[in-house]
């Protein structure tokens, strides 16, 4: 099992449940604060960031790949890396486009996750079915906006500001879509390439790079590396040239 904060963010006071005895200490070490419990699916965790208008259609449609567990990259001080794809999948548009409208969320930029399932599950799915995780009627935190805008040579805050006043999407497609991809570092850790050598090899495919603030550090990092590159296989070799440690 899982059990997190019902009001919470960012995999803080989440733990993993394995056996009874994690669960005893788990209720020895809580202070009455409210718990969800959830059962644990093993799957990446992908969003469906959409910009919706009031009938529940989508002006714009993207997707993010999350790490499997934020709450291991915060225990055990792991780096962090993500990414925005160039076209979301049919698949996940479909079941996000389903799950907006079941909430009847109208006229919003939402940010709704699903697990991809790398395992099958019985009663859930087979792998690579997505499934549902958590609602949230609001947009991506953090720099994720801004990934999606380099993802597909966008702008975000435009496409919102017209559903609002027009329900329409002005802004056109551009035709340009790439994967945007985070890798951050942390103090703590040596590293095999430096900073130098990072910004020598990556250049202008860099669109940010700069330190964290203090309380985001335990779950992105302190120095994060945000490129926009072609394609699965770029964003891969780029996670292991920023993170590879030495």
């Amino acid at each position: 099992m899982i059990i997190k904060p019902d009001n919470g963010v960012g995999a803080t006071d989440t733990f993993k449940i394995s056996d009874e005895t994690d669960l005893k200490k788990f209720f020895e070490k809580n202070s009455g604060v409210p718990h969800v419990m959830e059962e644990f699916i093993t799957g990446d965790i992908c969003s469906y960031d959409a910009i919706l208008n009031s009938n529940s259609e989508p002006l714009l449609e993207s997707m993010t790949v999350w790490p499997p567990s934020i709450m291991d990259i915060v225990l055990k001080q792991l780096d962090l890396s993500y990414y925005t794809t160039d076209f979301a999948p049919e698949k996940l548009c479909d079941a996000g486009r389903r799950t907006a409208k079941a909430f009847g969320v109208k006229s919003r930029f939402v940010h709704l996750e699903f697990f991809r399932l790398t395992q099958a599950k019985k009663n859930l799915g087979n792998v690579g079915d997505f499934v549902g995780l958590e609602v949230n009627m609001r947009p991506a935190g953090g720099y994720t906006p801004d990934m999606i805008n380099f993802a597909h040579s966008t702008d975000v805050y435009k496409i919102w500001a017209d559903m609002i006043t027009t329900d329409k999407r002005i802004l056109e497609d551009s035709g340009k879509h790439f994967y945007c991809v985070y890798a951050s570092r942390r103090d703590c850790h040596s590293y095999k390439n430096s900073h130098e050598e990072i910004l020598a090899k990556y250049g202008e495919k860099i669109v940010m790079c700069e330190r964290m603030p203090e309380m985001m550090v335990p779950q992105m990092g302190n120095q994060m590396y945000t490129a926009k590159v072609a394609n699965f296989e770029a964003t891969q070799e780029f996670i292991k040239f920023v993170q590879e440690q030495a």
